[in-house]
């Protein structure tokens, strides 16, 4: 059969379960956290907004965090369940284009901004005498806006070159979303130079920023052992644990994934550790950022009694 040397085509994505029932309870299992996620970040994004206690630098960074979770997830899941339930896997080349982009954008721009709330943590506690100097909101909405243009910048370029290239072999992705380095194993060219942007892209967008945050709440712990004591330091001790787990979750899959060459690249193994940066994270961030936050507990309550009197 004589390959199509064609710079795009449709393409098919192989999926993430097997079909067998086993695949089955992987699949309710993640559509339960998908759905977790959503009305995790929904609902974090919208108390946010409703409530002008938290209209602060601190929580309108937290309100992006979860504007870019609900996309995240959105851009992924439907698609791959839609995939496992209807047997359809076949994904138009505009349409892999187009989930390859946002994937590429709101995963930069999430690594930017949760380097961003480090920083914020950092300066809230190490420094607090300038805190509303150096973290006031025209900084804050900076950083935001530096975040989504590194974001789409990044992938701008990536897809550009990813849906240019010429692809001659099969057109089955083993992936279940349109990924830049799956789907690079089906060129019909050498991309070792690609290969080498995505090393650089990679150690910009993932090994810097999170040498940062850990740096960051390493300052942030060590200033707090000086300051507090008794509850207070565990208290302390226990939120930057938490923030820097669920970071990692985050930074270390994707980091992993994208730094190792092609020949070291095994599908199954991209598969599983994409699940942890595309939908556990997700899920983990609204839990981890808010629900053991006593503001937005306290605004969890102000907004409940709001809805309680206009009812009566």
């Amino acid at each position: 059969m004589e390959p199509s040397n064609q710079t795009c085509t449709d393409f098919i994505l192989l999926g993430l379960f097997p079909r067998a029932r086993l695949g089955l309870l992987l699949f309710l299992l993640l559509g339960l956290i998908f759905l977790i996620a959503l009305l995790g970040n929904l609902c974090m994004a919208l108390l946010i907004l409703l409530d002008s206690q938290l209209h602060t630098p601190m929580y309108l960074l937290l309100s992006q965090l979860s504007l870019i979770d609900l996309s995240y997830i959105s851009t992924i899941v439907p698609r791959m369940a839609s995939d496992f339930l209807l047997g359809n896997k076949a994904i138009s080349c505009l349409g892999c284009g187009v989930q390859s982009f946002f994937f590429l954008a709101l995963g930069g721009a999430e690594t930017m901004l949760l380097t961003s709330m480090a920083y914020d943590r950092y300066v809230a506690i190490c420094h607090p005498l300038h805190y509303h100097v150096r973290m006031n909101r025209r900084v804050c909405v900076l950083m935001v806006t530096v975040s989504w243009v590194m974001g789409c910048t990044n992938s701008c370029a990536h897809t550009a070159y990813a849906f240019h290239i010429p692809y001659c072999r099969s057109r089955a992705i083993n992936h279940f979303f349109c990924d830049v380095p799956a789907m690079l194993t089906l060129a019909c060219m050498d991309t070792w130079v690609y290969e080498y942007t995505v090393f650089l892209s990679t150690v910009i967008f993932l090994v810097l920023p999170f040498l940062v945050i850990v740096c960051s709440y390493g300052r942030v712990l060590l200033a707090v052992s000086r300051m507090h004591s008794g509850e207070g330091r565990k208290k302390a001790y226990s939120t930057c644990s938490s923030h820097l787990t669920v970071v990692t979750f985050f930074y270390a899959p994707f980091a992993y994934t994208y730094l190792r060459p092609k020949s070291f690249r095994s599908p199954t193994e991209d598969k599983a550790l994409a699940v942890f940066y595309t939908i556990l994270t997700p899920m983990l961030n609204p839990i981890i950022y808010s629900l053991r936050n006593k503001e937005v507990l306290g605004a969890v309550r102000r907004l409940t009694q709001r809805i309680h009197s206009v009812k009566v």
